[in-house]
């Protein structure tokens, strides 16, 4: 058995992990080979310790393989895996806010001078103000709780929404609220529907520049034809997986001790015994996004990336507390990414379970991933995860 160890396939490394110029980054590749016989890591003889096997390995594009191969009495054995030069990386952060769709009804009902004077749109220009925050908000085309199509939204502040575009996207979440989980086994045909529906209607009252492809459909659930054609439409990044996964926010009495210790909730359900987390999660992966905040598909031309943060699911208390864990996470795992969301609809007073802070969660996390981690503001589906030094 020959093993890259120190490295997983999709692996996105940068200039902490090793030596970096204009020209490549250099990275050492640790092998364990249980044959105990010679090392080549992409042709280059490894130095050999007892079974550990190790080299230098220059990554010169921005998709690289890396092979390492041993000759035995057996026969030839590798194993390649891919790896990501993120090349002139530098600590960057995504935000994004779901299920949009009372804005624009109160828009289109409420017809105000400039939209950017709605309470919702002008609290997040305060905190792109403070922190030149990028939004992308995941859109409804019809609105559940109140009746109302994006088809109605009036167009008079289209040059409004341009002129902001530069740090407010819109993109598509559902069709609508309801069902939940709707393209889990959705055709390619319903998909395609809800996209271009919403996609022409974005285009029309706010323009071309304010539409964004999808990062995270809602539930986050997709079929397999779904995920090929929000491929195809150009999503270079995703939230987390687009496979189908188990999702709930436990009551409390669920919760293990130590979730209740530490009081935070999640959306991902982690089954409570190994072998129903075997059947259910994916525990490597899982792990490895929580260290590592991404990782690169290379069957599908897509980077996963974690979600660190989801902020009407905790108290304004808890946000730093979990930020500081998160930043450690980050630090140990060399990590440049992190990515936050929330819900449109916790910030509207008319909505039954209104959190009257939902705004200072906003903002709060806004300076943890600035101020306090350094990140400039990016759109993931920029470049490589807001990084565009390859296009450049």
């Amino acid at each position: 058995m020959i093993s890259i160890t120190n490295f997983r396939e999709g692996a996105i490394l940068n200039s902490r992990h090793g030596r970096e110029d204009d020209k490549s980054l250099t990275v050492e590749i640790e092998v364990l080979n249980s044959f105990g016989t010679p090392v080549k890591i992409n042709g280059i003889q490894a130095r050999q310790d007892g079974l550990r096997f190790s080299a230098p390995v220059r990554l010169t594009e921005k998709i690289n393989i890396v092979e390492a191969v041993t000759t035995t009495s057996y026969g030839d054995f590798s194993q390649k895996l891919t790896l990501v030069w993120d090349k002139k990386s530098f600590r960057r952060c995504n935000f994004y806010i779901d299920d949009n769709i009372f804005l624009f009804t109160e828009l289109a009902k409420k017809r105000p001078a400039r939209a950017f004077d709605h309470f919702y749109l002008k609290a997040l220009k305060e905190i792109h103000n403070k922190y030149e925050t990028k939004f992308t908000l995941n859109t409804f085309y019809h609105n559940d709780h109140e009746e109302f199509l994006l088809k109605d939204m009036p167009d008079i502040w289209k040059n409004e929404f341009i002129d902001n575009s530069d740090w407010l996207k819109i993109s598509l979440h559902a069709y609508s609220e309801f069902p939940d989980r709707p393209y889990a086994e959705a055709s390619r045909k319903d998909f395609l529907r809800d996209y271009n529906m919403l996609k022409s209607e974005v285009e029309r009252f706010a323009g071309n520049s304010t539409f964004i492809v999808p990062g995270v459909l809602h539930w986050n659930n997709l079929s397999a034809g779904v995920a090929d054609e929000l491929i195809k439409a150009g999503c270079t990044s995703y939230s987390e997986s687009m496979r189908h996964r188990v999702m709930s926010t436990p009551p409390f009495d669920e919760l293990t001790e130590t979730e209740k210790l530490e009081e935070f909730r999640s959306e991902i359900y982690i089954p409570p015994t190994e072998p129903l987390a075997r059947h259910y999660g994916f525990a490597e992966e899982i792990n490895y996004l929580e260290t590592h905040g991404a990782v690169y598909d290379r069957g599908l031309g897509v980077f996963f990336y974690h979600d660190w943060l989801i902020c009407n699911l905790l108290t304004t208390e808890q946000i730093p507390r979990l930020f500081k864990r998160i930043a450690a996470q980050a630090e140990a795992g060399k990590c440049d990414l992190f990515s936050a969301g929330g819900h449109e609809q916790y910030s509207f007073p008319s909505y039954f379970n209104y959190q009257p802070d939902h705004f200072q969660k906003l903002d709060e996390t806004a300076r943890l991933m600035v101020e306090e981690a350094g990140c400039t503001p990016v759109f993931y589906q920029d470049g490589l995860l807001g990084n565009t030094a390859w296009e450049n």
